[in-house]
């Protein structure tokens, strides 16, 4: 009844329900992953070599668990952040993580980890403190297996599909595997704030022959940036702005800023027209290449100055913040949103925006389409306000299905898995409330799982 992995996790409580959600389920619980984004490392697959220990892979790059321990005074060098792979550290990290396992009760997280240790690597035990050198080794000693390397895993997790999140300068040596495939971000070369800005577009001007100092030039060597990504098997490109904001300025106009943002005098002001202006010139080309474009706006990136000082980015200090997206996306919508060949998918943070704004504009644009429940929202309960606030208005097939956005890649199909059961949970609600006939019920679970992302991903 109370086993870590229940095969009901996640369904209703209601049996009738419950039954109706576990015959969805039945239906597309073993269909191929189809992970259209997401921040994995394309060397695993190139390289194919086994992952080297437990707390490397499935502690240490994981800012959902690391954010977690440090709100609890929990140092990260403690749970192995900047530090080597020294073994004692990294056994000392398990060790550490065992024993706090319980800070993650009720979250998706534990749900997720739960997944991996059982489904994956066979141990259905809660780890805990007392048994988790056992854990420890044991994973150690099957990740050591040709069968634990990155390509057969990627079989045996029925993935069909899995694009990584790559920067515009990338060469992109490391995507050799036809299953794995780069997303366009050009973040630091569109951003006059970020503190790569400067040596990236120097690099931006060598590799592309291109006066990157004058707009034409510039904009010229980010198309050739992105012909080439397509060379690679690019669908789609990547936007991570601070907010949605989008402004359609002219040449002159862009030129102005441009100037001023490479002698690095470009007011906060002046720096997000900037973002803004470059996010409707990004619209533009993906109307012409067809690349998908994505935006996720609405994070406060590196919120704690002092981890982002010691340790750099993603170490759990980015924190969610209020998002306008009506007035923000006017100017880019009205260059774009009409033409019913381009696809814009917009992500949010702040769930406030879902009924009010997201879903009346998804439900009206032909070119926009709602991503996924993201981040913090990733989630039985984010998921479910997604499904909730949105459904009505924009209806299920302006949503993209689902995307686990994660650099953790044993999480993979623990999170589609939990994707797959909530839709299942929700749809079954629909019909037995007469809202939904069960025949479009099973049509739907097999789009919103498998067909709705290869489209809106051009896959």
């Amino acid at each position: 009844m109370h086993e870590i992995n229940h095969p009901d996790r996640l369904f209703p409580v209601n049996g009738d329900q419950r039954k109706l959600a576990r015959n969805l389920y039945e239906t597309i619980k073993d269909l191929p992953i189809i992970s259209p984004h997401g921040h994995t490392d394309p060397t695993w697959f190139h390289t194919n070599q086994n992952f080297a220990n437990a707390t490397s892979l499935l502690l240490t790059p994981d800012h959902y668990l690391l954010r977690m321990f440090y709100s609890q005074g929990i140092d990260l060098e403690t749970m192995g952040r900047g530090l080597d792979s020294d073994s004692q550290a990294m056994e000392l990290a398990w060790k550490t993580f065992a024993s706090h396992l319980h800070l993650f009760w009720g979250t998706p997280s534990w749900i997720w980890l739960n997944h991996v240790f059982s489904e994956v690597f066979g141990l259905k035990e809660e780890l805990n403190g007392e048994n988790a050198m056992n854990f420890y080794h044991e994973i150690n000693r099957q990740l050591g297996t040709d069968e634990f390397k990155p390509n057969a895993l990627l079989e045996r997790f029925n993935i069909e599909l899995i694009a990584t999140t790559d920067d515009a300068i990338d060469e992109l040596h490391q995507h050799t595997h036809k299953k794995v495939i780069p997303t366009f971000r050009p973040d630091r070369l569109t951003d006059p704030e970020h503190e790569d800005f400067a040596s990236h577009m120097e690099t931006l001007s060598v590799q592309t022959g291109e006066n990157v100092s004058l707009v034409k030039g510039y904009l010229n060597a980010l198309k050739m940036r992105r012909e080439f990504f397509k060379t690679k098997g690019t669908t789609a490109t990547d936007h991570g702005h601070a907010t949605a904001w989008t402004l359609n300025l002219s040449e002159n106009q862009l030129q102005a800023l441009l100037d001023k943002a490479l002698k690095s005098s470009l007011t906060p002001s002046e720096a997000e027209q900037f973002r803004a202006a470059m996010l409707v010139e990004m619209a533009k080309m993906s109307l012409d290449d067809g690349l998908v474009m994505q935006i996720h706006p609405g994070s406060h990136r590196n919120h704690n100055h002092y981890l982002f000082q010691k340790f750099g980015r993603d170490v759990g200090a980015d924190i969610p913040q209020s998002t306008e997206y009506t007035h923000a996306l006017k100017d880019l919508l009205n260059t774009v949103g009409n033409e019913k060949d381009m696809k814009l998918i917009i992500f949010t943070l702040d769930e406030s925006r879902y009924s009010s704004e997201l879903a009346p504009l998804a439900g009206h644009y032909p070119a926009l389409k709602l991503g996924p429940a993201w981040w913090f929202h990733d989630s039985f309960e984010g998921m479910m306000r997604f499904r909730e606030r949105t459904m009505e208005t924009a209806g299920f097939y302006n949503t993209v299905g689902f995307n686990d956005d994660t650099r953790a890649f044993f999480s993979i199909p623990a999170r589609h898995d939990v994707a797959r059961r909530v839709d299942c949970h929700f749809i079954s609600k629909l019909v037995l409330e007469h809202r939904l006939t069960e025949k479009a019920a099973f049509k739907l679970i097999q789009d919103l799982t498998y067909h709705l992302p290869k489209k809106a991903y051009n896959l």
